[in-house]
């Protein structure tokens, strides 16, 4: 959740509110281990998740490499920090063999972190340009890894996070939302300008690009929507996917993330020990479950529940989208696609795209609970129906918020892409990971927008991911 206290659009938040912001994300994320035993803080050793104790320190360690070492000089709070949390130089696979500090231990170092971060800009009346950029990526790091430890719990069986105390909207709407709306042809304006107050290296800058004309789903495509293919043989069917889609789904899920890893840290790859659910063939879904009686189920964290065909599948890799488009008949949008029809508006003479360009679906107003579904508010997913008021121009919904969207393009850097201080954000994932748009229920509402790009290895099941498509 949004506290009154920080909410409101970036651009307008002063000190006192990015303090606040502070020290509700490290609440969030304290939130989500506080109830974690000490061998669920470990967890087992695979391929798509931290050691949840190595994480929380990785995220104190970030806020303070950047905000009190790089930016102020100051020496380092522990000894071996970078040889323990420096995710540059710290292998994925190594994270469970180090010798990491007592919970106790990186509870009082985060807090010391976070409390020196305060003290050091608690007096000003304005941040200066670098305290700006550097306390907002940190922050931004710190609401990431939550999200990734919401998934963590997810993917290990864990028990769900406690559900944020918002008051939900009872009035919402729900249910399917079928259909496509079409989307004129021009040239149109994606990536973010030099005026938003905060952007990552992979956003700039925006650039004029040419879309043909389109139609697109009004929604993400739903649990009952997926429970089609699945009980028409997709998952056994070879014509529905590709050569590296097959052979994913045949070894039970090539671990390509560790392989990107293994190229990153130019390492031989020793593939970790897997949990059982991530080595096996599947014909579905990895969290459904087919009864007896044919219904199906959804494992939601520790427990399993009916499947709701209204709910937005989620869980799916960027293979299982890509083998669903081919047996519906249908295909995933572009990169630039789904950002015109996003954020792109019908020109005045109602034809062609206006030059007008949309921060949000709905417009420029920040986001809030009757508009998308962020900020943990929901504690989970809504109905692909949800929340008509956050609509853009031209009718597609949900297209902020509930689930991350697959996109069909390659992570690729903008014409005159240039690094950013955290070099190691974008760059080295160009090439080999799949771009993902509109965040999901536990993103905030002060990252997301319409030009903000995820992404992720094709191979990736476990995050909060769905997809919507296009007619082809």
């Amino acid at each position: 959740m949004i506290s009154s206290a920080t909410a409101g659009p970036l651009p307008t938040m002063g000190v006192r509110q990015l303090i606040a912001t502070m020290r509700e994300f490290r609440a969030r994320l304290l939130g989500l281990v506080t109830v974690l035993d000490d061998r669920q803080m470990i967890g087992p050793r695979i391929a798509i998740v931290n050691p949840p104790l190595w994480e929380i320190g990785h995220v104190a360690w970030t806020q303070e490499f950047w905000t009190l070492r790089h930016l102020r000089s100051e020496k380092p709070l522990l000894e071996h920090g970078d040889r323990l949390y420096n995710s540059t130089d710290v292998a994925h696979d190594t994270r469970w063999e180090l010798l990491l500090p007592t919970r106790a231990s990186t509870l009082a170092y985060m807090n010391e972190v976070l409390e020196r971060c305060v003290a050091r800009i608690d007096n000003a009346d304005e941040l200066s340009a670098d305290e700006f950029y550097f306390y907002w990526l940190t922050t931004f790091h710190e609401s990431m890894h939550a999200e990734a430890l919401a998934y963590t719990r997810q993917t290990l069986g864990y028990s769900a996070p406690a559900s944020a105390t918002d008051v939900i909207p009872a009035d919402l709407g729900g249910g399917a939302h079928p259909g496509d709306v079409e989307i004129p042809g021009g040239k149109f304006l994606i990536g973010a300008t030099k005026d938003f107050p905060f952007v990552f290296d992979n956003e700039k800058w925006a650039h004029q690009v040419d879309v043909k004309p389109f139609r697109i789903a009004r929604a993400p495509v739903t649990n009952g929507e997926f429970l089609e293919f699945v009980e028409a043989g997709g998952y056994r069917e070879r014509r529905y996917w590709s050569d590296d889609g097959w052979q994913w789904l045949e070894s039970g899920g090539v671990p390509q993330l560790e392989r990107s890893f293994a190229k990153f840290f130019n390492k031989q790859l020793n593939e970790p020990v897997e949990i059982a659910a991530f080595k096996e063939r599947l014909d579905h879904p990895v969290y459904w479950q087919r009864l007896d009686n044919g219904r199906w189920q959804q494992r939601v964290y520790d427990r399993y529940v009916s499947l709701n065909e209204d709910l937005p599948v989620v869980h799916v890799s960027w293979y299982e989208a890509e083998a669903f488009c081919r047996w519906a008949g249908r295909r995933l949008p572009t990169e630039k696609e789904w950002e015109v029809a996003a954020s792109g508006e019908l020109a005045a003479n109602g034809t062609g795209l206006s030059e007008q360009r949309r921060h949000y679906p709905w417009g420029d107003r920040a986001p809030s609970a009757e508009l998308a579904n962020l900020d943990w508010r929901a504690g989970g997913l809504v109905e692909v129906g949800a929340h008509a008021s956050g609509d853009s121009a031209f009718g597609c919904r949900q297209m902020i918020g509930n689930v991350w969207e697959w996109t069909a393009d390659t992570f690729q850097s903008y014409p005159g892409f240039t690094v950013d201080p955290y070099k190691e954000y974008s760059k080295p994932w160009f090439g080999t990971h799949k771009v993902l748009r509109g965040g999901c229920w536990a993103t905030s509402s002060l990252l997301i927008r319409n030009t903000w790009r995820n992404f992720y290895t094709p191979d990736r099941r476990d995050v909060w991911a769905g997809f919507r498509t296009c007619a082809k």
